[in-house]
């Protein structure tokens, strides 16, 4: 499948009504047909890798476009001029959450750009940072604890970013850290009682959430 192939099929795949749907859950509409991820992930396998061909469709500025570019890209070919230029043209929790999930998490600069990009003020950029340390820790099985304890101060320190999209990435990665074995999730929980001491609506809130499942029967019992 070539490039026009896709851009034609993405075309004939355009829903108005789920567009419209994806507005509702805080989807930019902007250039956006309304395909499911799945639909997506079904053509990404018939397509394959193809970083010549993710970069193209990046260009494209379309939304589904860009979620499928993410999907067929080789990780091991992905540049970190790449990474700084593709997670700019974030702008929307969607694409940011499937880009670094299908691909940012899998490159070597994956650890790198957690920390980098918790520090930067953009909502997105912020959130990629913060997805990506809740990617890792499900994806990346060699990554040593350290690693992770790295993100836990990081973490706290911007727990009180009060946008929604930050927030609720940065409660994410508290989960996931803490769901990744019982050394962390100790730590993951200790993280979340001092941010429940804080004077920040948005740290005691990712707090709560947090420990109400790091400490709930089912997660005890999985690790």
């Amino acid at each position: 499948m070539d490039y026009e192939e896709i851009l034609k099929q993405l075309k004939s795949l355009s829903d108005s009504k789920a567009v419209a749907g994806m507005a509702r859950f805080g989807i930019n509409p902007k250039d956006t047909y309304g395909v499911s991820i799945p639909v997506l992930r079904k053509m990404a396998k018939q397509i394959g890798r193809n970083h010549l061909l993710a970069k193209k469709l990046w260009t494209l500025g379309i939304h589904e476009a860009r979620i499928l570019a993410g999907m067929i890209d080789p990780p091991e070919e992905v540049s970190e001029d790449q990474m700084e230029k593709w997670v700019k043209d974030f702008d929307s929790w969607d694409v940011c959450d499937q880009v670094c999930s299908n691909l940012f998490d899998k490159t070597k600069f994956a650890h790198k750009k957690a920390i980098e990009w918790s520090k930067r003020r953009e909502e997105f950029v912020k959130r990629a940072g913060f997805v990506l340390m809740a990617t890792l820790a499900v994806h990346d099985k060699e990554a040593s604890d350290k690693e992770f304890l790295k993100f836990l101060p990081i973490i706290k320190r911007e727990a009180t970013d009060e946008r929604n999209f930050v927030k609720k990435a940065v409660n994410w990665a508290l989960r996931q850290i803490g769901k990744r074995n019982l050394s962390l999730n100790k730590m993951a929980i200790q993280t979340a009682k001092e941010l429940q001491r804080t004077d920040s609506k948005s740290a005691r809130w990712i707090a709560s959430d947090a420990i109400r499942e790091l400490t709930s029967e089912a997660v005890r019992k999985k690790l």
